[in-house]
């Protein structure tokens, strides 16, 4: 792999096989720039295809895993035409490459966890939160449809009525709720988060590779079975984007405030 050639994503590959990637944007709680979306659409097919890698841990640096796409990448994509169709096109890629990436991956979620981080690390294959985890989709607070990984995922894991009450409230989970709904697999005290799931990619990566890989891929039949619902979501998100209620949800989120929807 090209490690070099990211710099939103710090990649780490260690001997075992295992390929540490890291939300490196720690000041701004490893929110998704521009550059970074791209990246971590682009990782996932240079993985799949990579002899040295047998297993991917996906984590956060500092307090968070990441608190979601950034505000300016946002207002690019409400504002720029040409933004808003690269970007819509790219959340469809980053949900599909997971799912089609063959390495099993593990995702270490620590802090706040939103948007197209939080995609990343509830399609991961293992998903692993600290007790302290803020785990929160995000989309209708700032006025747009719940798109990105939302409704191909969300009801498989934790059933619809638990997926539609978090979805439409956007009420905060934490780590050891997110393990009791089922939305992810395990979850661990903060100070262990890092050593368990190290230990926990270590092991998957001394099994048999392909056992795992097939396994994993039958599995997600069950995602790609969902595809034209992602599809339409992703749609309908992207058409929020061009509406008023974004621009309120926005400002809102910045303020740190709660919007004030007119519709």
């Amino acid at each position: 792999m090209d490690i070099a050639r990211y710099r939103f994503l710090g990649l780490e590959q260690r001997p075992d096989g295992v390929l540490v990637v890291s939300f490196d944007n720690p000041d701004q709680l490893n929110a998704v720039t521009r550059a970074g979306h791209r990246e971590l659409v682009e990782i996932w097919p240079e993985i799949d295809v990579s002899e040295e890698v047998r297993v991917v841990l996906l984590r956060g640096r500092g307090r968070a895993f990441s608190s979601g796409g950034s505000y300016e990448m946002i207002e690019e994509i409400v504002n720029q035409h040409d933004t808003h169709r690269t970007v819509l096109k790219e959340a469809r890629e980053l949900v599909r490459n997971i799912i089609e990436c063959s390495k099993p991956i593990v995702s270490a979620i620590n802090g706040p966890a939103v948007g197209a981080g939080l995609a990343a690390a509830l399609l991961a294959d293992i998903p692993v939160a600290a007790r302290s985890a803020r785990i929160l989709d995000g989309h209708t607070t700032i006025g747009v449809a719940a798109g990105d990984h939302a409704a191909v995922i969300w009801p498989l894991l934790v059933g619809m009525a638990k997926a539609k009450y978090h979805l439409l409230t956007n009420h905060p989970i934490d780590g050891e709720e997110a393990e009791r709904i089922g939305l992810v697999a395990r979850v661990v005290d903060d100070d262990e988060l890092q050593s368990f799931t190290e230990e926990l990619a270590s092991e998957l990566a001394a099994g048999a590779q392909e056992a795992l890989r097939w396994t994993k891929h039958t599995l997600n039949h069950w995602l790609r079975a969902a595809y034209p619902i992602f599809d339409a979501s992703v749609a309908y998100e992207f058409l929020g984007f061009l509406a008023p209620d974004v621009t309120e949800g926005l400002t809102a989120a910045k303020e740190k405030r709660k919007a004030k929807f007119d519709n």
